[in-house]
């Protein structure tokens, strides 16, 4: 019904100016606060006397705390609202980064990044799930990207300012690394309170919206769920096999993204020699790559409708780059393929958000994306700690980045598997007489 088109293209509208770029800056500090080690390493190991296998651990156990924690934080976010729980985290999260200015010792700096990952568990799944409540399938990869566009975003961000802040050390008796740490936790704790003063819990509580308007998101979800009817609990979630293998793919992604992330500042540094400014306007040209590729991968995806093959290009891309930063440390060589390694992470992250909807809905959704997020995260452990400990066996990086190619690999496996799994059987009619 064209009337009934229109309604609800206005109310998409409203939700996508309303609702994205406020999660989208959240998810942006997030993500800044749980990465800054990398650039608060250049400076914090030599002071601290930290080893890299030191610095793996710590860095990697954020996650460990996270996965534990996710579950049972979606599913709180379902039972009390996004309104309340995602406030809740901004503001805790924040506390406990702004702690990491009184790290001196490695079981300190063990316990901050354990706790860190204790206070933001859940954000990332709550989102993802969040916006299932309020945007349809057909559109859904695009809503994905629009507020995950703030990953990229804020690598540009944090490159920009992190020479600046980490120049301050001496400043009120307080080291550069110290300063980074301080700064960048303060935007959460506002934006907590932000959170919880502008967000509806759903479309049912967005004034904003007229009553036609609400009607026309809820017809456009109920269309849009395809899982089976009686598919909607926890159990179910946890008995899907998609929902385990997409969270080992994931796994596989996460550990090659973060074991980029948390060691590219190093990495550009040793092979430019340059000064962490400048090697802060290195990395956030990457991030202006990153951008464009989500944006344009998420697009396509949309237009298409075609997830899978959207996603298995640029794994088999990130993987490639692994493999040229493994064996050259020329920096003509090296750094386009670092640059490669995140344009391409953050290009599937769109396409890959939008598949378990496909089979998840209601609170098996909530599930299910809190389960494939948990599996993802453990990565963010394996790969930080790998390369560290890979750094201090051999001396230096090539073999700890060579072998990211290997989890890459299987990650591409899983999903040409999930991609046999989701085609629909093709039933031949016996030939009639």
């Amino acid at each position: 019904m064209p009337g009934q088109t229109t309604i609800l293209r206005s109310a998409l509208r409203k939700a996508t100016w309303r609702l994205i770029p406020l999660i989208a800056l959240g998810y942006g500090v997030a993500y800044m606060d749980r990465v800054n080690i990398g650039y608060a390493k250049l400076q914090m190991n030599a002071d601290l006397h930290f080893t890299e296998t030191i610095y793996g651990l710590g860095a990697g156990l954020f996650f460990l705390s996270y996965a534990v924690c996710e579950i049972p934080s979606n599913l709180l976010l379902y039972r009390l609202g996004a309104r309340r729980w995602l406030s809740r985290i901004m503001v805790s999260w924040g506390v406990v980064a702004m702690a990491m200015v009184f790290v001196r010792t490695p079981f300190q700096f063990y316990l901050a990044r354990f706790m860190l990952g204790i206070a933001e568990a859940g954000f990332f799944p709550g989102i993802i799930y969040y916006l299932f409540l309020w945007f349809p399938d057909e559109v859904r990869a695009s809503a994905i990207t629009r507020f995950y566009i703030a990953f990229p975003i804020s690598t540009i961000v944090m490159g920009a300012i992190a020479g600046w802040l980490m120049g301050l050390g001496g400043v009120a008796s307080l080291t550069g690394w110290q300063w980074l740490f301080l700064v960048e936790a303060i935007p959460a704790i506002i934006l907590g309170v932000i959170f919880f003063l502008l967000l509806p819990d759903g479309p049912a509580d967005a004034k904003w919206l007229t009553p036609q308007e609400r009607e026309a998101i809820t017809q456009a979800l109920g269309q849009g769920e395809h899982a089976p009817s009686g598919s909607h609990s926890l159990l179910s979630a946890l008995r899907e096999p998609r929902v385990w293998l997409i969270g080992v793919f994931f796994m596989c992604i996460q550990t090659a993204g973060y074991a980029y992330n948390f060691f590219a500042p190093t990495l550009v540094q040793r092979r430019t020699g340059a000064s962490v400014t400048v090697v802060g306007w290195v990395l956030a040209c990457f991030g202006v790559l990153g951008t464009l590729a989500m944006l344009g991968a998420g697009w396509f995806s949309d237009r298409t409708g075609n997830r899978h093959t959207h996603v298995l290009p640029w794994c088999l891309l990130m993987m490639f780059g692994f493999v040229i930063c493994g064996i050259t440390i020329s920096p003509w060589m090296a750094l386009p393929a670092l640059a490669l390694v995140f344009a391409a992470y953050c290009a599937m992250q769109g396409p890959l958000w939008a598949i378990p909807p496909a089979f998840l809905s209601g609170r098996s959704a909530a599930a299910g994306v809190a389960t494939i997020n948990m599996l993802g995260i453990l990565g963010g452990f394996f790969g930080p700690y790998w390369m560290g400990f890979a750094r201090d066996l051999t001396g230096d990086y090539q073999r700890g980045l060579l072998t990211m190619a290997l989890p890459l690999a299987i990650a591409a496996g899983i999903l040409v598997w999930l991609r046999v799994l989701d085609r629909p059987a093709i039933h031949i009619s016996p030939p009639t007489r």
